[in-house]
């Protein structure tokens, strides 16, 4: 696997400045050597450059990464807790509203709103006279 991190890091710089460096002289003979010391058991070329240059800064973005995740769980944590306490408040003061309102239809007061005056709904109805618009049956 090392070799294939290697290799493809030489890749990508190899296709930006092989433009600029092709004119030197045994260049692409240097280009085979090196890819064979990359590959080769004996040298462990790729071993020896990914150890040296990519695992230390892999390491040192995986303690960024590490710390960033820690911040924001800790941050997470805070907002769950100011939303949570948010909703408790509201429950408690939305249960006193909903009491009060409650209150006001209980059985005694259905009762006597009963005993006094039929209610508007159960009044019988009676027809309304609505003004003439001259327009006869039609009208619209």
């Amino acid at each position: 696997m090392m070799y294939w991190i290697i290799f493809a890091l030489f890749t990508t710089v190899e296709a930006i400045t092989d433009t600029f460096v092709c004119w030197l002289p045994f260049y692409y003979e240097l280009k085979i050597a090196f890819v064979v010391w990359l590959l080769s058991p004996y040298t462990k070329g790729s071993s020896v450059l990914y150890r040296k240059f990519v695992h230390p800064t892999l390491s040192s973005k995986e303690k960024v990464k590490r710390q960033s995740y820690d911040t924001l769980v800790h941050y997470g944590r805070k907002g769950l807790n100011v939303a949570a306490t948010a909703a408790v408040m509201a429950a408690t003061k939305s249960q006193g509203v909903l009491s009060d309102r409650l209150r006001s239809f209980s059985m005694h007061d259905l009762s006597t709103l009963q005993s006094d005056t039929p209610p508007p709904s159960l009044a019988p109805c009676t027809p309304q006279a609505q003004p003439s618009t001259g327009r006869g049956l039609r009208g619209v």
